[in-house]
């Protein structure tokens, strides 16, 4: 019997106890000759049936999802077990079906795993790599299976739907963390701390020559050597091992509305995405996005080929990506302070030799309108301009901690789900702290994956003496969930826990005060505050509008008062330098 050594026990084990001749691991793919993709179900039985064939293979559920379903991870290594607190090797985490309708990569990781244990060559070839997949990521997903929610996708014959049990686009959770699905991803993520990441997807979007695009994570917010690796060695020698296969590959055509002709930007991958929440913890991250009108069959053979070349890259340059991961934590340190808003500088750009076709407008049949067409009788080879630089537009001088207030546990729950250390105050103390005020942000007027999503946030901030209670939470930042900790909570990071809405209860005045009660009140308070009634006058003087109104002349002296409530629109998070 084989051993899977994790530090905790798993819901179910599989032996090696059996021979392969019992089964037949020709895929649904294979048997349809490429227009078919496996049901959930299928893709199940098979990496089972894998499992129980070679001692290569090991599948365990590794937690719930919002399906009722557990979570599935598929490990392969040459050695057949793995103790991941103990592991020497490279680690790659494929993850599929993320979007069950772009399936690609749940045929191709199949086929995959299934050349690795038949073929003995990779024994020896991948000693020093262990292989982690997630056969199907959205189970719920999967099992709403159907043939037209992919109005722009051609085949398979049938497919999962994008939103998973609960609707969620899983592709936005990974922050907020809503779903079963995404804090069963962190265990696992966290468990094995994967070097590279991959997630496979197909595109909407343009219509041109290439089947294959990438997405490698932006490397100008990676920054450090980490960045430069992945955009000077890792995507340019993983292109190449493509074009030695005479396969060709393009940045992912970031386009909407418009032409890729015209030129276009890099995808920012923010936290919320799952190249952009891997790359917190330093894993470096690569999305296959195939292209949605070609075939199917090609799209997975395609996706097979990719995936191949990025083991092949992480295998032979594995000691390198682990010692840049191992150094990524002290050179954020290095810098002092930290990055928490980018803009793409519209003035500099990369150019690209990109495959396309030429596009027209026709009178539409449909419509009384012109509709795009692009005319593949026309393919064209052109330069053109590729913008993937993007500079730091707001950033944070980095604390030496965080202090966050214990009754905030929706918080707490998902920094424990993401490994993150953190000691609590044994008793009441005085800390010097800085304070932040939320001074100014916009909200979203239509709701975006169950939350109306805050942005353009500003602070402001005050050192001054913080009263900490007994077991309130001290967060060290030099920890490797750094980038983690840094961009859920400050306010103005772009999906920071403020803009997904988790301190919206703070933002909503609790008790208030009845005019012709407190006007006794105000006035005693000038009297004796001679300071407030000079910025008061000042006020009326300089502004028209607030010296035609008394009630805000009012309220200005009641927000200067001890008796404005203190919680109001301030954050439960202090900094310690």
């Amino acid at each position: 019997m084989r051993t899977f050594i994790l530090g905790f026990v798993f819901l179910f084990f599989y032996s090696c106890n059996t021979t392969e001749t019992d089964y037949d691991f020709t895929t649904t793919f294979e048997k349809s000759n490429g227009l078919k993709t496996a049901t959930y179900a299928e893709v199940i039985d098979f990496y089972k049936n894998l499992a129980l064939t070679h001692p290569e293979i090991t599948i365990n559920e590794m937690g719930e999802t919002d399906s009722g379903f557990p979570l599935h991870m598929v490990v392969y290594n040459v050695s057949g077990k793995v103790d991941f607190n103990n592991n020497k090797k490279s680690v790659i985490l494929i993850n599929n079906g993320i979007h069950p309708g772009e399936p690609d990569g749940v045929d191709a990781s199949m086929l995959l795993l299934r050349d690795l244990v038949q073929n003995k060559k990779f024994t020896n070839l991948y000693k020093n790599t262990v292989l982690v997949i997630i056969p199907m990521y959205n189970i719920g997903g999967a099992l709403n299976r159907n043939s037209t929610s992919r109005a722009n996708q051609n085949g398979p014959e049938a497919y999962g739907f994008r939103g998973n049990a609960r609707n969620y686009d899983l592709n936005r959770d990974f922050i907020k963390a809503d779903t079963k699905n995404t804090k069963s991803f962190a265990q696992i993520f966290h468990l094995i701390n994967p070097d590279v990441f991959i997630d496979t997807h197909v595109s909407n979007g343009a219509d041109y020559q290439y089947t294959l695009t990438h997405l490698f994570t932006q490397y100008n917010k990676l920054s450090n050597d980490l960045g430069d690796f992945i955009e000077h060695n890792m995507r340019p020698q993983i292109e190449t091992a493509l074009q030695n296969k005479n396969l060709s590959i393009t940045p992912y055509v970031n386009v909407w509305g418009t032409t890729p002709d015209k030129g276009f930007s890099q995808f920012f991958d923010y936290p919320r995405y799952s190249t952009g929440y891997t790359t917190l913890f330093n894993s470096l991250g690569v999305m296959i996005e195939t292209h949605m009108l070609k075939p199917y069959k090609q799209r997975v053979e395609q996706t097979f080929e990719l995936l191949e070349c990025i083991i092949n890259y992480t295998n032979n340059n594995y000691m390198i990506i682990k010692n840049l991961r191992k150094d990524a934590v002290s050179k954020i340190l290095e810098k002092k302070t930290y990055p928490i808003q980018y803009a793409l500088d519209a003035t500099k750009f990369n150019t690209l030799q990109f495959n396309g076709f030429e596009a027209e407008y026709l009178s539409s049949n449909v419509t009384n309108g012109k509709r795009l067409y692009y005319n593949r009788n026309k393919p064209y080879t052109k330069h053109i301009k590729y913008f993937n630089i993007f500079t730091v537009t707001d950033s944070i001088t980095i604390p030496k901690a965080y202090i966050l207030k214990k009754g905030w546990w929706n918080i707490i729950d998902r920094l424990q789900n993401n490994n993150i250390t953190y000691t609590v105050f044994k008793k009441d103390s005085i800390i010097e702290a800085e304070k932040q005020t939320i001074k100014y942000f916009e909200t979203r007027k239509n709701p975006y994956e169950g939350h109306y999503l805050h942005f353009n946030t500003k602070t402001s901030s005050v050192i001054e003496n913080v009263h900490v209670n007994k077991g309130d939470l001290y967060i060290p930042v030099d920890q490797k969930g750094i980038r983690y900790i840094i961009e859920t909570l400050e306010a103005s990071a772009t999906d920071s826990f403020f803009n997904w809405n988790f301190f919206d209860t703070l933002l909503q005045q609790k008790e208030g005060y009845s005019a012709y009660v407190f006007e006794d009140k105000a006035e005693s308070f000038l009297q004796e505050n001679p300071e407030i009634r000079k910025a008061l006058n000042l006020k009326i003087k300089n502004d028209t509008s607030f010296a035609k109104n008394p009630r805000a002349q009012l309220n200005f002296v009641y927000k200067h008062s001890p008796y404005y409530e203190k919680s109001h629109l301030t954050l439960p998070v202090y900094k310690v330098y």
